[in-house]
């Protein structure tokens, strides 16, 4: 490949930005600082000489991981708490013809999954950058120890133990968006309707309602457990109903979402993880700080 010149740094950097925010956003769970990740490599690419670069794309998804490595590591420092559960910012995912490859698309939507990034909030930053780069994108070890700095041997065995933890937490969710979609369709008929007993049929009896506001709007501040509690919660929840409501579905996350609006205003995005025909977690996050990527979209 011939080096990179001033002309074409631009359309590369374009060309490679899905790539460079999907690692970020899988770092970081939150847009805003995947975006801001993604702003500092730019400037990094653009100021630097590249005169010697021949790949591209390994060259700026290295920036790319070691600053979001960097802003993960503050974060974790700052130890900021956070009122009631917390979930990842949700995060459009449309593949559009990026990804033609069915089984490349399940991977990229499986590692955005709200489950899994639950799961690797509690990964080292390191553990997370080695997990992300190798079972989301595909990189060789070779090459991932050449973004990290690291000896390969080191970065197999990061690899092993957060592949290992990952996968004693990631709960077993159905990713078919169809299903999905059509059991989010009757849910949410279900619970306009008031209807408990038609509701708890499509709940399994174990099933979660995590609801994430940061104490920034009305959420239950624990994690809701069993189909009973939960139908009950939602059935409520739909009686208050909110002021000039409409709702309308988008891809988030891999998956089918809903957007909940009061008048113009996105108020809340719901979502359900399916296994087995029936809903085995609901994810509500309402925490306007979460949802300001989306009122524009």
């Amino acid at each position: 490949m011939e080096p990179v010149t001033t002309e074409t740094a631009t359309d590369v950097f374009e060309a490679h930005r899905p790539v460079l925010l999907g690692v970020a956003y899988r770092m970081l769970g939150r847009v805003a600082d995947a975006e801001d990740v993604v702003q500092e490599a730019w400037l990094r690419w653009s100021g630097n000489d590249r005169g010697d670069v021949r790949e591209p794309r390994g060259y700026l998804v290295r920036i790319t991981t070691r600053l979001a490595i960097d802003r993960l590591r503050q974060i974790k420092a700052r130890g900021e708490t956070y009122v009631g559960p917390w979930l990842p910012e949700p995060y459009v995912t449309d593949f559009g013809d990026t990804v033609p490859d069915t089984a490349e698309r399940a991977v990229l939507a499986d590692s955005v999954s709200l489950a899994v990034l639950v799961v690797l909030e509690s990964l080292s930053p390191l553990e997370r950058a080695v997990f992300v780069l190798r079972e989301a994108f595909g990189f060789p070890y070779a090459d991932i120890a050449a973004m990290l700095d690291r000896g390969e041997a080191a970065v197999r065995q990061l690899a092993g133990r957060a592949r290992k933890h990952v996968e004693e937490r990631r709960p077993r969710y159905e990713v078919d968006p169809a299903q999905r979609r059509d059991l989010t369709e009757r849910f949410l008929a279900a619970a306009a309707d008031g209807d408990l007993e038609g509701l708890m049929a499509l709940l399994a009896p174990d099933v979660r309602l995590v609801g994430d506001s940061g104490g920034k709007s009305r959420a239950p501040l624990r994690v809701l457990r069993t189909a009973d509690k939960v139908a009950r919660f939602l059935v409520g929840a739909a009686q208050k109903g909110l002021p000039d409501v409409s709702v309308r579905f988008q891809e988030l996350n891999g998956g089918p979402a809903v957007l909940f609006l009061s008048g113009d205003k996105l108020d809340s995005v719901f979502q359900l993880d399916v296994a087995d025909g029936r809903v085995q977690a609901v994810y509500i996050v309402r925490n306007p700080d979460k949802l300001r990527s989306l009122a524009t979209v």
